[in-house]
């Protein structure tokens, strides 16, 4: 496996498609694969966790810092994309801008009662088929349904 390396940022600009790296938090409890979800800030709508690239940073070292301060993850990751999701981000001084998000499984091993975005989000563990109907992107619905991380890919 091709090891990814650290990010350099420079360059892009603003109105540019942009990438984010999203977690794709879970657990297996009794045979059954559970996901975290959290909600948005704004719009308190069902997402992963997910934010823009770090600095020097792998994409997914910087989807496990993401659910860290997001969701309060503590976890691991093999650092293999599961898949690639569109939506539109609105930064309010740019209006709508296009996303592209990697998504990268992280497995739970500990979930902190303090992180930094405690109280601007609730979290809740719930099937891949129950988050899959929650989300409002097509593909990410797509990649929470099929995934499984008991499969050599993280997909059947």
């Amino acid at each position: 496996m091709i090891k990814q390396l650290p990010i350099s940022l420079s360059g892009a600009r603003k109105r540019d498609v942009r990438t984010q790296f999203a977690a794709l938090c879970y657990r297996v409890r009794k045979g059954k694969i559970q996901v975290l979800m959290i909600t948005s800030r704004g719009t308190q709508r069902w997402i992963v966790p997910k934010g823009w690239p770090m600095d020097g940073r792998t994409p997914a070292e910087s989807a496990m810092q993401e659910a860290w301060e997001e969701a309060g993850v503590r976890g691991k990751s093999d650092g293999r994309c599961l898949g690639i999701y569109s939506f539109s981000k609105d930064a309010d001084d740019l209006g709508a801008l296009p996303c592209l998000a990697m998504v990268y499984a992280v497995e739970v091993e500990h979930l902190a009662d303090e992180f930094p975005e405690a109280g601007q989000r609730k979290r809740s563990w719930m099937s891949r088929k129950k988050a899959a109907r929650l989300v409002e992107e097509p593909e990410l619905a797509s990649i929470l349904r099929d995934f499984d991380p008991r499969t050599a890919t993280g997909n059947p």
